[in-house]
């Protein structure tokens, strides 16, 4: 039980932190300063786990639709991050997957 409760926090965490990366990415755009590592913290908060939380961000404040590497990223993560936590909750418990 213990380690759901640590994945859960883990994905929350990631989750929490790539939409407050993609509101930097935002503010960073706005004032016209260097994005480029700021887009690739993004992509790496989205390979954590955080993919979904970005990618919500990304519209939800209208920032960075019209970037290609975003936009075709961020479902690809999405996707990798669910097969990733459906192979994870496989391992701690072959009985509820």
């Amino acid at each position: 039980m213990l380690r759901y409760i640590f994945l859960a926090v883990y994905l929350l965490a990631v989750n929490i932190y790539g939409f407050i990366l993609v509101r930097s990415l935002r503010e960073s755009a706005l004032e016209r300063r260097g994005t480029a590592a700021k887009k690739a913290k993004v992509l790496l908060a989205g390979a954590l786990g955080g993919a979904l939380a970005g990618y919500v961000a990304m519209f939800a404040l209208r920032c960075g639709t019209d970037d290609a590497l975003l936009m075709l990223s961020m479902p690809l993560l999405i996707a990798l991050n669910v097969y990733a936590l459906f192979l994870l909750l496989r391992l701690i418990s072959p009985v509820l997957v």
